[in-house]
């Protein structure tokens, strides 16, 4: 079945809840307060099934001006609108306010109700239908069906529902394979459940025992049950109104204004970029001009920045701005907003977020420029962007709750972008352009250390990537060492393929001498210090010549500064190891041995490593 949401517009006392009623069967006033003074305060909801498959779900409105920000709050998530205008007064200023709002929030479809069509004569109807198309000419509306209708003797009633239902079928549905976004417009109470919050499911899909995330109070909640239209379901889909009973907060903690969603995904943001169109109507609009903000169903004080430049943003005009809001909010690029002005509270403009993460603009910047691509441009080429301003790339999560893109959609238009996937720890997304330019470099830097420390095997790993990619996230590394032909990856060393140690004759020489001189020591390991100092070459050479013994193993370094030739200790290890299951101590192994306890206690603690010994206290036992 096809879910459509119809929002009521219209002013004051022209008949929305009457018609909606008449539509429906459901009073959609359900507050003492509006019976008793006979006008729409809340919002107020009702369903209509027209035929097996389609429903439409209405969202009525207050039309009186001191509620626009309730009519605000139902507005935004509206397929099409249910234009009233009352017969016997024509268009009035909320007529005109509440249409201002639907165009500013984009709304595409609608028709219009000409309501108390038996109060007025036929001349004066056709007068005020004409009032109506003049009115709408030009926008979203123009063309659309107009009703005359009554609610009290059910004039028009089947010609609007067949019109409801033909604009419905070319109304496109709200996506159900999104992410998951639900802004709240209602949050109560009830006996036996507890907390449950309303609204019009925008995208995705939510089911029984999901975990949802409200923003911004950035808290995990559970849902215990569902309700569509007041009946309960297992899961609820984009474009249904939807009550869901909530585990793990108070109704004022998920009031009006709350977003649910998908956990771990976004955040709240306290500014972002936007496009913003004035009204013509409205005043002057002067940089950080104090505003009424309204998005989704939240309603939060902010601060219109002009960021080209301007003193002031002249009405019908349109700009780019960035707004500031004095309470966190959940907006996804994509989203429209509403702002009035600050005293007196009158709607003035609107507009389309851009970018929540907005840049910190230099004087010399073109914040247009870049604004316009991520506005406009298709996926790639605002993916490009995006991963392009970062140093390292950016993380495909952070990209998502950025921009409310699925996964699949980043990864289809990677490649278009001229981005790498990269998939070794979290997936990430780097352009090739990066990772060509990190190889070169690699390349470069390699040769460099080769020809100056020759009898180096190669570079060690984390100065590589401490050189080379200062800050990126570990697996970076990788996907350039990977990348890089001719580079050979051996434990912690990175080297050219054709690389090699070639040692000069003196250097020969040295190694050998060092070599023998730490044999010929046994067990009373000389300095290696000293060594080096007796080798017969700058110490510079000596030392990595006595580097070279022990990557071969010839040498093993038991202590920082306490070197053994490899035959010695395995010498050492065979006379303990004949020694199955004796215990010993200190004393006896200096004994067995002839050191001092300056070589004792090291070579026991290598024993101890090397698993032939196993201390127990002060004593040990031969394995």
């Amino acid at each position: 079945m096809k879910h459509v949401i119809v929002g009521t517009a219209g002013h004051i006392d022209h008949g929305k809840t009457a018609l909606v009623k008449a539509l429906t069967g459901i009073d959609t006033d359900r507050l003492e307060e509006e019976k008793r003074r006979g006008i729409s305060i809340e919002l107020g909801f009702a369903h209509l099934e027209l035929g097996p498959d389609l429903r439409l779900g209405f969202v009525d409105v207050p039309g009186h001006e001191r509620f626009v920000k309730t009519m605000l709050a139902g507005a935004w998530g509206i397929d099409l609108v249910l234009l009233v205008v009352a017969a016997d007064e024509s268009i009035k200023p909320q007529t005109r306010e509440h249409f201002e709002i639907c165009r500013l929030l984009g709304i595409q479809r609608g028709l219009v109700a000409l309501t108390k069509a038996d109060l007025v004569e036929p001349t004066l109807l056709e007068l005020v239908r004409l009032e109506v198309e003049e009115f709408v000419r030009g926008s979203f509306l123009e063309g659309a069906p107009i009703v005359p209708v009554s609610a009290v003797t059910g004039q028009g009633l089947e010609e609007l529902k067949s019109a409801l239902a033909q604009v419905a079928a070319g109304t496109p549905e709200k996506d159900a394979t999104r992410h998951f976004r639900l802004p709240v417009d209602r949050a109560f109470s009830l006996r036996g459940f507890g907390t449950v919050v309303t609204g019009t499911l925008i995208s995705g899909t939510v089911a029984k025992e999901d975990e949802v995330e409200a923003h911004p109070l950035g808290r995990r909640l559970r849902v215990r049950s569902i309700q569509v239209h007041g009946q309960p379901v297992e899961q609820a889909r984009a474009g249904q109104r939807t009550a869901l009973n909530l585990i793990g907060a108070e109704p004022a903690e998920v009031a009006r204004g709350t977003v649910l969603t998908a956990p771990g995904l976004f955040r709240a943001v306290t500014q972002f970029d936007a496009r913003l169109e004035l009204l013509a109507s409205a005043r002057p609009l002067k940089n950080r001009a104090p505003v009424h903000f309204h998005a989704g169903t939240a309603e939060i004080q902010a601060e219109v920045r002009l960021l080209e430049g301007s003193d002031a943003l002249q009405p019908g005009q349109t700009a780019w701005v960035r707004i500031v809001l004095r309470e966190p909010a959940l907006l996804l690029p994509g989203d429209r907003f509403i702002i009035r002005m600050f005293s007196p509270v009158v709607t003035i403009g609107g507009g389309t977020v851009v970018d929540i993460a907005p840049r910190r603009y230099r004087r010399d910047d073109r914040p247009g420029e870049r604004l316009e691509v991520l506005a406009s441009g298709a996926i790639p080429a605002r993916l490009a962007l995006l991963a392009g301003e970062e140093r390292y790339g950016v993380p495909v999560k952070e990209l998502i709750a950025r921009t409310g893109w699925m996964p699949g959609e980043i990864e289809q238009a990677a490649g278009e972008a001229g981005l790498v996937l990269i998939r070794q720890a979290e997936p990430w997304l780097v352009s090739k352009t990066f990772l060509e330019g990190a190889v070169k470099t690699l390349l470069e830097m390699l040769a460099e250390h080769h020809r100056a420390n020759p009898l180096k095997p190669g570079m060690p790993r984390e100065e590589v990537r401490n050189r080379l990619l200062p800050g990126a996230p570990p697996f970076l590394l990788d996907c350039v060492l990977s990348q890089a032909p001719g580079v050979v990856v051996e434990g912690e060393t990175v080297r050219l393929a054709s690389h090699r140690v070639a040692l000069r004759p003196d250097e020969e020489a040295a190694l050998q001498t060092i070599e023998r001189t730490f044999e010929k020591a046994g067990l009373a390991a000389p300095a290696p210090a000293e060594v080096l100092q007796q080798s017969g070459v700058d110490p510079a050479r000596a030392r990595a010549l006595l580097e070279i013994l022990l990557r071969q193993g010839k040498l093993v370094r038991v202590g920082d500064e306490l070197i053994f030739h490899a035959n010695v200790l395995d010498r050492l290890r065979r006379m303990i190891a004949a020694r199955k299951g004796e215990r010993f101590g200190v004393a006896q192994f200096k004994q067995w041995t002839g050191v001092s306890r300056k070589y004792a206690i090291p070579l026991l603690e290598y024993l101890d490593r090397e698993r032939v010994t196993r201390r127990e206290g002060d004593q040990r036992v031969v394995l």
